[in-house]
């Protein structure tokens, strides 16, 4: 009964990564975040990544890849991972309310040409959303990491790319995965022979 269970975990997770594989467009899409925050990091920009719960632990993870490395030794990339320090959380969070929480620490440390990273399953969490809007006034290019729907982050989002999946484990499998995918392009476009 238990070894069911797991297999039908194993095979959906993997029935939602082929149906990216199989959907050109949203491997196009892929493909464009992965340029622009090349293109960014080049022109000297960063990347901001935030995210609640289980998104919050992706963010932090991308933004590790970015400042450490991922699959080889090189410079490091400046990103910033917007859920990680206690004392501006709390200050935000009992200051401004929770809803604050990212669009404050954008209209501090984002400028012009930075790549904001929201990650979201349902595509609604109201301090995302209020990030996205702070983005839009910087001149911050805004990504979306969301499930199917998109949810209110669709129409707020430069770039918004869906999961094809409403189960919220196999949104967020399939989000660190896209977001290995933009490090290992952005990486190896950067410090290794490029894709040309």
């Amino acid at each position: 009964m238990m070894d069911n269970f797991i297999a039908n975990q194993v095979k959906k997770s993997y029935e939602t990564k082929q149906a990216i594989y199989e959907n050109r467009e949203l491997m196009k899409l892929i493909g464009e975040v992965s340029k622009l925050t090349t293109e960014a990091y080049k022109r000297g920009n960063k990347t901001l990544i935030a995210g609640n719960g289980g998104s919050a632990a992706d963010a932090q993870h991308i933004a590790g890849e970015f400042v450490s490395k991922f699959y080889f030794d090189r410079p490091g990339l400046p990103s910033m991972a917007l859920t990680t320090d206690t004392s501006i959380l709390t200050a935000i969070g009992n200051d401004y309310g929770y809803e604050k929480l990212f669009a404050r620490q954008v209209q501090a440390n984002g400028v012009e040409g930075d790549i904001f990273i929201g990650i979201s399953t349902s595509g609604n969490s109201k301090n995302i959303v209020e990030a996205l809007k702070e983005c839009k006034a910087k001149g911050i290019t805004t990504v979306g990491l969301t499930g199917q729907s998109g949810g209110v982050m669709k129409e707020l989002c430069d770039y918004c790319i869906c999961i094809p999946s409403d189960e919220t484990p196999r949104v967020q499998e399939s989000h660190i995965l896209i977001g290995h995918i933009i490090c290992a392009v952005v990486e190896e476009e950067i410090f290794g022979k490029g894709f040309n």
